[in-house]
């Protein structure tokens, strides 16, 4: 008899594979690594999202790099089985019901974790509310508030609805679900015949919670009017409780998680510093991210691991073996995953890209303070160093956020420096970045380029999949890059001493910093010394892809959070 799921993981987005459109970015990358890693260890876990039929978008880009958007129509019956459950909620005074499919993850032992997905696309709903659960990120502040509902009031229904009534934890992964604090509260009540709220109840529920906040970026922190929210949730007793929650008649999601929550901790330790400075009333521990090593190594190094680190996949501290591991080896196995992404990318974009030539690789969302044009700040300085010291290729990928016209600039930006920099630096950009091209230009390049202004990145986990296929980082020092940074061992610090002070978004200092180590350090050891560049690539693997994975987050989760 499997045991009864004692933590359930409330997620907006999950990216499990990239025909399921369901995520925009890291944080579902993310959420498909934590769930993996807890089926792995045997976590009893149950995940709950939405059912984003029209996905985020896929990206079009002219001959300018100018994005234009599409809906994403897969097709949910080809990956996930319908459940029978139904559940309902209210919304502005309407009934919407809500169906669910569901995914399993199998772990490395047979322990599966299902991922339950909420689907209002039913026809007992109006046309209206059958396309609440549609869109990622979409709509407008009303769509948002009932989407955040469904997940949060509905998740909770529906967990109930299929026998999950013993859990113990609730994990809110962002604030997008704070609306399941209500629905324990209410369920409290109701219990208890009461209705109203007292300090007890609320404290039952902050033990029930724990919350993970991802983002010091205030457009991470969704913001209602609560009159708006009022209207289609009702006047809720937790809206009157704090006026924290509920400052200048607006109720901020973050604040409803952080009021509901016994444990919060932040991405990684730098973040969790400075979530502790922006909500300094309420306590943040920090677990750093990872993401699952076994998902993300390439088939050339996995093949590499079984051979000489028996157990990876089982325990992926055993990477720290990957000091002994044949130079030879290693660099075959990283040259044929770079074949595969150069091939790829000119393919796409014919860049005439050349696996003999140093490649950096740049992936993220495109949005201005990850600074993707920083390497382009001084061209003719970028040209002479190609020159004279050794070639230099960029593989970039990224989608802007529809409605972030400053993110969609950027990439236009990249274009034209693409273009004027033909003859002498390649750049390619690949459009449509999901999970698989992800893995593609991780593993596929000889350096990982990461240029937020700090202390913006609260973690970033694409140098860590890096890291995984022995790609060193070249960064600057936020995030988890702070803790993995060994300079010269595990890769290379941007930034004034190796370290970024706080600056403008120009960064000059900053790109000074990225051209001096790439002309006196990286390119001299890579054409030069390849024996000393795998030195780098092995204590990647060895210090960072053993320790920056989900496997020992999830064990950090499960002693400070879910089982105390």
């Amino acid at each position: 008899m499997e045991c009864p799921r004692k933590v359930a993981y409330f997620t907006m987005e999950i990216g499990l594979e990239s025909s399921i459109s369901t995520y925009s970015g890291g944080l579902g990358i993310l959420a498909a690594d934590t769930v993996r890693a807890a089926a792995d260890l045997s976590v009893p876990m149950v995940v709950v999202t939405l059912l984003h039929r029209k996905g985020y978008f896929h990206q079009w880009l002219d001959a300018v790099g100018r994005q234009t958007e599409e809906p994403v129509n897969w097709p949910p019956g080809d990956f996930l089985e319908e459940l029978p459950t139904r559940v309902t909620i209210t919304l502005e005074g309407r009934t919407i019901h809500l169906r669910a499919w569901q995914y399993l993850v199998k772990g490395t032992s047979g322990y599966t974790v299902p991922v339950c997905f909420l689907d209002a696309d039913l026809p007992e709903n109006s046309e209206e509310d059958r396309r609440l659960t549609d869109m990622l990120y979409g709509g407008d502040a009303r769509y948002r508030i009932c989407q955040e509902a469904i997940l949060g009031i509905g998740g909770v229904r529906c967990l109930r609805a299929l026998g999950h009534t013993r859990i113990n934890r609730y994990h809110l992964n962002e604030g997008h679900a704070a609306f399941l604090a209500l629905e324990l509260l209410d369920e409290r009540l109701r219990d208890s015949s009461r209705s109203d709220v007292e300090p007890e109840d609320i404290e039952s529920v902050r033990q029930q919670c724990v919350f993970t906040t991802h983002t010091p970026v205030p457009a991470g922190h969704d913001q209602f009017p609560i009159d708006l929210v009022r209207g289609i949730l009702g006047d809720h007793p937790a809206f009157r409780m704090s006026d924290t929650l509920c400052c200048d008649h607006t109720l901020n999601m973050t604040y409803l998680a952080l009021a509901f929550s016994h444990y919060v901790n932040g991405v990684a330790k730098k973040h969790g510093e400075v979530s502790q400075e922006m909500f300094p009333t309420y306590t943040i521990d920090s677990i750093t991210n990872g993401v699952h090593a076994a998902s993300w190594a390439t088939e050339g190094f996995a093949e590499l691991y079984d051979r000489y680190v028996p157990g990876w996949r089982e325990d992926s501290f055993n990477l720290r073996y990957a000091l002994n591991l044949p130079g030879d080896d290693v660099w075959d196995a990283h040259q044929k995953a770079k074949r595969t992404l150069l091939e790829y990318a000119n393919r796409q974009t014919n860049s005439g890209m050349d696996h003999n030539v140093f490649t950096l690789g740049f992936a993220r969302r495109a949005t201005p303070y990850k600074r993707a044009e920083l390497v382009f700040t001084d061209p003719e300085r970028l040209r002479r160093i190609a020159r004279e010291v050794g070639g230099i290729q960029i593989v970039f990928a990224g989608k802007a956020h529809p409605r972030d016209e400053a993110g969609k600039q950027i990439i236009q930006n990249i274009y034209k420096a693409r273009a004027a920099l033909r003859e002498d630096v390649p750049v390619a950009f690949l459009r449509n970045y999901d999970r698989d091209l992800g893995k593609l230009i991780t593993a596929g390049v000889d350096a990982w380029l990461n240029t937020p202004l700090p202390p913006m990145e609260a973690s970033g986990t694409s140098g860590m999949k890096a890291a995984v296929n022995g790609v060193p980082s070249f960064s600057t020092l936020d995030g988890w890059w702070i803790e993995g940074h060994i300079e010269g061992i595990t890769g290379w610090a941007i930034g004034a001493n190796g370290r970024s002070p706080h600056q403008p978004a120009d960064g000059a200092d900053d790109a000074a910093s990225l051209y001096e180590k790439l002309e006196k350090v990286i390119l001299p050891l890579y054409y030069r010394d390849r024996e000393g560049y795998l030195n780098v690539m092995r204590h990647a693997i060895a210090l960072n892809g053993s320790f920056f994975n989900t496997q020992r987050m999830m064990q950090q989760y499960v002693l400070r959070a879910y089982f105390l």
